[in-house]
């Protein structure tokens, strides 16, 4: 039996309006659910790995939705709890051209971020598991879901299973705590892997690329070696470090390649021009998940699983709503040089 990846963290009701329609225009929303690491469970059962994630959901049938909305994509949802008052909310208005979109959250004192550590039977969680995903997000959302983290990965490194952490920086969720960098360094020094974009590390613990400007939307991949060098120095127990690359030429228009730094050794996926932008919400877990399916499966070629990863986070951008949907096969065509969009009979 395959081995499980295990994803802990808040799953939420995203409230969208129609099309690109500003907040103010909005006589109506699409409903839809999602959160970082309910995206990188889904899409690795989408690619045929088995996932559980763990998160708590209120006992109601909003609750009851959610559940069946994760369940539906061949997660296992074993380890969901149910308890707490409500589910949380995120309201995200789609941006187009130059006008970049916008999150709103309504999270506070969700059944997630009330969340207390001894609740959740995390020796039973990892059954027949040999990887720990969690992202910046989880502890960014209340201190005793920081706590409960911590706990997790606390058992997850005795059980001796492989742990990433997507440093998924969020300023408008870290509130209970004036430190954020040092919450995340304790917790990121017990993970193998450390993933983030080309603007967390700077963001988490202030290790800026040499020489690059984002706004641009021109980025020197080669200039994140420096970056994934100095977390690795920060936190000895990393052993590889992937950034996702990301160039905004527009809100509607963007470049996507990344990087990884792999015990001592610095590669570079290929780049994709990405127009237009059907939604971007979700690619970071996308290459999340990319990047966990090329260890698992290409075990040994850490450039081919990083092609993986991008190309598999590329495709995300053509999906509506969080969760990436696309297979394999769709993905190792990417790879492979098939990105005309032609119909296939």
């Amino acid at each position: 039996m395959q081995k499980q990846t295990v994803t802990f963290g808040e799953i939420m009701l995203r409230l969208k309006p129609p099309e690109f329609q500003r907040f103010i225009q909005a006589r109506e929303f699409e409903a839809i659910y999602g959160g970082g690491e309910a995206n990188v469970a889904a899409s690795l059962a989408i690619l045929g790995l088995p996932a559980s994630f763990v998160t708590r959901l209120p006992a109601n049938d909003i609750g009851d939705a959610c559940l069946a909305f994760i369940h539906q994509h061949g997660v296992d949802t074993k380890s969901v709890l149910r308890g707490g008052g409500r589910l949380g909310i995120y309201f995200l208005e789609a941006g187009s051209a130059q006008r970049a979109s916008k999150v709103i959250y309504d999270r506070a004192g969700s059944s997630f971020a009330t969340l207390q550590p001894g609740i959740v039977d995390w020796e039973k969680a990892f059954t027949n598991s040999d990887w720990f995903h969690w992202t910046g997000i989880t502890p960014a959302v209340s201190e005793s879901a920081a706590k409960t983290c911590e706990e997790a990965l606390q058992v997850a490194k005795k059980k001796g299973l492989t742990i990433s952490c997507d440093l998924n920086y969020r300023a408008k969720l870290w509130s209970w705590t004036k430190t954020p960098g040092k919450v995340m360094e304790n917790l990121v020094q017990l993970c193998d892997f450390a993933i983030g974009n080309e603007e967390d590390a700077e963001k988490v613990f202030g290790i800026h690329a040499p020489g690059t400007d984002i706004s641009s939307g021109k980025l020197d991949a080669e200039k994140y070696r420096v970056v994934c060098e100095a977390l690795v120095k920060k936190m000895p127990n990393l052993k590889k470090v992937a950034i996702t690359l990301r160039g905004s030429i527009s809100a509607s228009h963007n470049t996507w390649s990344g990087a990884l730094w792999s015990e001592g050794k610095f590669m570079v996926a290929p780049t994709y021009d990405i127009l237009p932008i059907v939604d971007r919400v979700g690619a970071g877990d996308a290459f999340s998940a990319g990047l966990i399916y090329g260890m698992k499966v290409y075990s040994g070629d850490d450039q081919k699983a990083l092609n993986f990863a991008v190309a598999t986070s590329c495709l995300k951008h053509s999906i509506p709503g969080d969760f990436n949907l696309a297979t394999v096969a769709e993905v190792e065509a990417l790879m492979a040089g098939e990105a005309s969009g032609r119909v296939r009979r």
